[in-house]
């Protein structure tokens, strides 16, 4: 397979994105991998090549590009309390910034440009996103539902809050299916807020699965962090895995 940078035109300017691809001619249906807090950087094409392994074509943007071109933070010293709340700093105002608006409007462009290209199959696409990008990715579903046939959030933070756009308040438009693996004792999202959300898409008739991953902290399929749990983030490959074959099979 083979990973490169591609741009994406959008309404605001240009996104840049890695695109892996699988070995052969296609068509391939695609995968959109949206990004944790700390965007694009080697975990995530990892994450993208296992995933294109299995044949599907997958694009991961960058949901910052506003800021500048990935990378924006240096992460080799993340791990000292000093720099973590520096880095912290810089990040928080960025996640801030991708409103429901944002986010509907980058994902139609991201859509738009997997359809334009030859080697990528007519239809639906599935999102798969970490921590902001679970909730970004059940945003993008909710927005545009004909477009995305299912939504898988891990770790995924801050889905339920008393905000009037509160993400999950927007589950009513969904028509595919979404996928949650929460982790567990998440101060961004709590066994009180994992209700909620219960609550909500059963009243809304969504096809959906939310479970709990016991033991595994906010962040724990990031290989490259402190919180990187291997055995939460094999059964998070196997969700997925799961998902992907009966929603958007490769046959």
């Amino acid at each position: 397979m083979q990973t490169t940078t591609v741009d994406i035109p959008t309404g605001d300017g240009v996104a840049d994105a890695c695109l892996t691809r699988p070995d052969g001619d296609g068509p391939f249906p695609a995968v959109l991998l949206f990004q944790d807090a700390f965007g694009p950087r080697p975990r995530l094409v990892e994450m993208a090549e296992r995933i294109a392994a299995r044949g599907y074509l997958v694009l991961t943007p960058h949901l910052f590009y506003r800021a500048g071109r990935a990378p924006l933070f240096d992460l080799s010293r993340f791990g000292e309390p000093d720099q973590r709340g520096a880095i912290f700093e810089k990040i928080m105002p960025l996640v801030g910034s991708l409103t429901a608006d944002v986010i509907s409007r980058d994902t139609a462009a991201y859509l738009d440009f997997l359809a334009s290209r030859d080697d990528v199959r007519p239809g639906p696409v599935v999102i798969t996103g970490y921590c902001m990008g679970g909730t970004n990715a059940l945003r993008a579903i909710e927005a545009d539902p004909d477009r995305i046939a299912a939504v898988a959030s891990f770790h995924g933070g801050r889905i339920v809050t008393d905000a009037s756009d509160s993400p999950h308040l927007g589950v009513g438009s969904i028509t595919g299916e979404v996928y949650f693996g929460h982790a567990d004792a998440d101060r961004s999202m709590t066994p009180e807020q994992i209700a909620t959300l219960e609550k909500t898409l059963d009243a809304a008739g969504v096809r959906y699965r939310s479970e709990v991953y016991e033991g595994a902290h906010h962040g724990f399929t990031m290989a490259d962090s402190a919180v990187y749990d291997e055995r939460a983030t094999e059964r998070h490959w196997a969700a997925l895995f799961d998902l992907l074959d009966r929603t958007l099979p490769t046959g």
